[in-house]
């Protein structure tokens, strides 16, 4: 039995026909035939007629498509045919996914829709409407974008919004610029290109903030810390973002950092002892005594919370990283030219400002204090300061010596006294009392050895 031979696939005679089907476009056409591709048939010709002009006619089209295609790298030609496709095929599904919906409720900056064969109803970010909340009871146009599975509700998005919100452009760690639509008990709500988020109160700031009311339409500069696409929920921190800042300006500020430099800074917080001020890396301490030339009893009425001061490079400890700063130093010193007013032996007046165990202080002038030694309150002895002074009393006083350099006066009370004048009675006795007469007791025994009458 001898083998048989294949007829030739493009004899027309023998080439077996491909079975009929119907496309998309409802024109029937062949499928493939053991591999081959069935020829193509020109309007006019014989059904597998006119073979040499349809090789010229594709001769022609691939010379006019490689003309049009030059300058296109093929990486560039796959990818616009991709992003075609994923956008028809977007644009199908959102058409699909839109629908029309009632406005139940709007609470703070969510607007809550009835979805339409729904079971759960679904929310709106109001910053979707440019011209504010829709009023309760309208229809809005909108898609569905998610379901957020704790709280049970569909996650809608706006047809037709101005900003659409891609997670995916935002990451652990991004910088952004978060816009603070509102405020809550437990913080911000910011916008961050059309995604909304959360900033905890503890991350506003370094320090705690105690009206959040100011942050209000204000952009910030924040990272964001925490991300959940599915559940469509973002943290961000403005407070990580001032810390990563100031560690970068730590070392480079105590570098520069020296004694007398005038720097300036912020007032963090203030205590009873003083005052720490931010220099914009590390805190320096400004103490009350330093605050200004004359005394401070509350330090808040010379500074406040926030603001910004110039101060003096006191003192630095590198080792405890410790500052001491000074802003009273900024200005005159009543001290400079104390000599020339407080003459010695001159009689000024002063008010008690404070009672030691040693003697009581009496300001001069403000800055200027002196002291009135225990000894100098009074000419007799002085057991208790407060027996012959008391404090806010006016009082006159001498001036025994200055110490500009010490920056100290001391005082007399006693010396001041007037002088009194003696009186009548002192005056007649110290007047000088003639002598006495000198009176003989008389003798009653007469005298021995004497001549006398017989």
């Amino acid at each position: 039995m001898t083998e048989q031979q294949n007829p030739e696939p493009n004899s027309p005679s023998e080439a077996p026909l491909a079975p009929k089907t119907e496309t998309s476009l409802g024109e029937p056409s062949h499928a493939d035939s053991g591999g081959l591709r069935p020829p193509l048939r020109e309007t006019g010709d014989p059904e597998f007629g006119g073979a040499s002009r349809l090789k010229s006619l594709d001769a022609d089209i691939e010379s006019e498509l490689a003309e049009a295609m030059k300058g296109f790298s093929e990486k560039e030609l796959l990818a616009g045919t991709a992003g075609s496709a994923e956008a028809s095929t977007g644009q199908a599904g959102q058409e699909e996914k839109q629908k029309k919906g009632r406005v139940l409720a709007i609470r703070g900056g969510d607007v809550f829709v009835d979805v339409p064969g729904g079971r759960s109803q679904g929310v709106l970010s109001a910053n979707q409407f440019p011209e504010g909340p829709p009023p309760v009871g309208s229809e809005v146009a909108f898609h569905i974008e998610g379901y957020d599975v704790e709280n049970g509700l569909l996650l809608l998005a706006l047809q037709g919004a101005a900003q659409t919100a891609y997670w995916s452009s935002v990451a652990v760690g991004m910088i952004v610029e978060a816009r603070v639509t509102e405020t809550n008990k437990g913080g911000l709500a910011v916008d961050v290109n059309g995604i909304r988020g959360f900033m905890p109160i503890s991350q506003i700031d370094l320090y705690r903030v105690e009206d959040t009311q100011q942050f209000v339409n204000q952009k910030l500069r924040s990272m964001v810390v925490e991300v959940k696409p599915s559940e469509r929920n973002m943290v961000v921190s403005r407070r990580a973002l001032l810390e990563k800042e100031r560690e970068e300006n730590r070392e480079k500020l105590w570098q520069e950092l020296a004694e007398g430099q005038i720097r300036e800074g912020i007032v963090r917080s203030i205590r009873d002892f003083g005052a720490f001020v931010d220099l914009g890396g590390a805190d320096g301490l400004l103490h009350v005594s330093e605050m200004s030339w004359t005394r401070v009893k509350d330090p808040s009425t010379i500074v406040k919370p926030g603001q910004t001061v110039k101060v003096v490079v006191l003192k630095i400890d590198r080792e405890r990283r410790k500052v001491g700063l000074g802003l009273k130093q900024l200005s005159a010193s009543p001290w400079d030219d104390i000599g020339s007013k407080y003459l010695v032996g001159s009689v000024v007046k002063g008010r008690v400002t404070r009672l030691m165990d040693f003697g009581a202080f009496v300001e001069l002038e403000p800055g200027v204090e002196g002291l009135i030694h225990i000894s100098e309150l009074a000419p007799e002895r002085v057991r208790r300061v407060g027996d012959i002074v008391q404090a806010e009393q006016e009082v006159q006083v001498k001036v025994l010596n200055v110490d500009s350099t010490q920056r100290r006066i001391s005082l007399s009370l006693k010396a001041a006294l007037p002088e009194e004048a003696p009186s009548e009675s002192d005056a007649e006795t110290s007047e000088e009392q003639p002598e006495a007469e000198i009176k003989r007791p008389r003798r009653t025994t007469p005298l021995r050895g004497g001549i006398g009458d017989e």
